[in-house]
Formats: C-alpha cells, sequence, structure tokens
C-alpha cells in the first residue's frame, strides 16, 4: 500500500560535525521502512563550515537528501519558513532538529498519526515519552517558564511547544504560511498558534528523544529573544494594538540586532483576530 508522500526538513546551521550519520540514519530508515515518495531537504542557515559538502556526499549514496542553502543567516525559523515554501512538493511536511534527537522511527510515529489531525507534534513531556538523556535542569526550568508564558499567552494546553518533531498536512501548511514571520526559534509558537487559528487541529503525542551535547542554545539570550518573539506574535493578533505600538518598530528591530536574532519577516500589517 502507497503511503503519502512525505518531505521532511531538517535546519543546520555549521553542522558539518554531526549531521551526516544523522541524514544516514533518516535516510536509509526511510527506504527500508516508508512505502511512499520521501524526501529530505537540508535547509542549510548562513553556514560557514562544509556542512554543504556533507549533504552533497549523503546525497551521493542518498539520492532522496538534498540540500538548499541561503548563504546569508537566517535563523531556524527562517530556514524553515524558506523550506516550507516546497510544500507543493508532497503530501506531508515534517521537520526534526539537525543534532538527531528525535530518530527516525520516533518521527516516524508521528506520520503514523497524521490521520488523526491536521499537525502532529512531539512531546517530551506527555506519559510515555523516553528520554534517553534529559536537558540540564537550568534548560528545564527554562523551558517550563517558557511553557507558562505561552499559556498565559495562547492557551493552546500543549505540554511541549519547543520539541523539534513535528508533521503536517500540506493543505495546513499552505494555508498559514503568508502568516509565519517569526525567524527564531519561537518559530514553533507562530506556527502552532497559525495552525490553531485557522482551524486546524493538532495531536501532541509522547516521542523518544535524547539531549544532545553541542547544543547552539544561549540559554539567557535565546530565551530573552524567544520572549520577545511571542510577545510580538501576541500583538499581531490584537490588531488594535499593533497599530498602536507601530511607531516602536525601529526600536524592536535594533533590541534584535543587540540580541545577535533574526529579524521577524515582514507581513501583512496584522492579521484578524479570532476576538
Amino acid at each position: 500500500m502507497t503511503e503519502p508522500s512525505l518531505l521532511l526538513l531538517i535546519p543546520a546551521y555549521n553542522e558539518e560535525r554531526r549531521i551526516e550519520p544523522v541524514l544516514r540514519d533518516y535516510a536509509r530508515y526511510f527506504k527500508e521502512h516508508y512505502h511512499g515518495k520521501f524526501q529530505l531537504v537540508v535547509v542549510l542557515n548562513g553556514c560557514t563550515d562544509n556542512t554543504l559538502g556533507v549533504v552533497q556526499r549523503v546525497g551521493a549514496d542518498y539520492p532522496a537528501v538534498t540540500a538548499l542553502e541561503f548563504p546569508d543567516p537566517i535563523g531556524k525559523g527562517g530556514a524553515l519558513i524558506e523550506g516550507l515554501k516546497l510544500a507543493p512538493l508532497a503530501d506531508l511536511i515534517g521537520y526534526v532538529d539537525a543534532d538527531g534527537a528525535t530518530p527516525p522511527h520516533a518521527f516516524h510515529d508521528l506520520v503514523k498519526h497524521i490521520s488523526e489531525a491536521d499537525c502532529v507534534i512531539g512531546s517530551r513531556w506527555l506519559p510515555g515519552a523516553v528520554l534517553h538523556v534529559e536537558q540540564s535542569s537550568r534548560r528545564q526550568f527554562a523551558s517550563r517558564v517558557f511553557h507558562l508564558i505561552v499559556q498565559f499567552f495562547f492557551g493552546m494546553n500543549l505540554r511541549d511547544t519547543q520539541c523539534g518533531a513535528k508533521v503536517m498536512r500540506r493543505e495546513a501548511v499552505e494555508k498559514v504560511h503568508s502568516t509565519l514571520r517569526i525567524a527564531d526559534m519561537a518559530f514553533d509558537i507562530n506556527l502552532l498558534y497559525s495552525l490553531e487559528h485557522a482551524g486546524y487541529r493538532i495531536l501532541e503525542v509522547p516521542t523518544e528523544w535524547t539531549d544532545k551535547i553541542g547544543t547552539k542554545v544561549r540559554l539567557f539570550r535565546t530565551s530573552l529573544v524567544m520572549f520577545l518573539s511571542v510577545v510580538r506574535i501576541r500583538i499581531i493578533y490584537l490588531p488594535w494594538l499593533y497599530k498602536m505600538l507601530r511607531p516602536l518598530r525601529p526600536l524592536e528591530a535594533w533590541i534584535y540586532r543587540k540580541l545577535r536574532a533574526p529579524a521577524p519577516r515582514p507581513g501583512p500589517d496584522r492579521l484578524k483576530s479570532k476576538v
């Protein structure tokens, strides 16, 4: 039985040292276990190392693996926004992190649940999740505080918005793509709230996860940037407030520059709120 065509995106920034086994594991697994067209596209985000060469080397052995390169840094969210433009190529579109924290069979498990929803996301915080190496206590604390902030602003009742393993139907991606603005690591909030706001169903399922050594996250700075972006997403959906704060856009741009973070993408002045 033929399964839906599947496009997997992996955003990557200077990952030459650890991405090759991840690509080979995914390519090998889906070649053997997935009975539909499978494509894996690595979206290179301002890489200054040989990540592209590594991807091309793997692609020589597994033609399903290709690269989409952006010479300038555009952020993890920016890389995914660009990658999601490829949605017409497949029935299902998903993404995972470049460090291999989500093993191929765990991502495949998300795909198997897609008949139950429009978007399926992995969760490290639901009963049944398997954590081989847990995050440090500082990162766990920051994660739970961020969860409370997201719940306060958006009320989505999702336990783990930041798990880097998600899969969506093409129709849902194409519907919300124009509303995706956040180029930093708060991109997931932008995506999930846009899907919920558009009426799509999100299913959260326990996943398997290994916290990897060598993360590029700088906890304080990343947390500050993500908080700023979460506030921005909330404001976008409050037209009266968005209009009132328009004169502060130069200040916002300055703050993102000082934090060395990718600024939000431009888009329509505001998005229609539910309320």
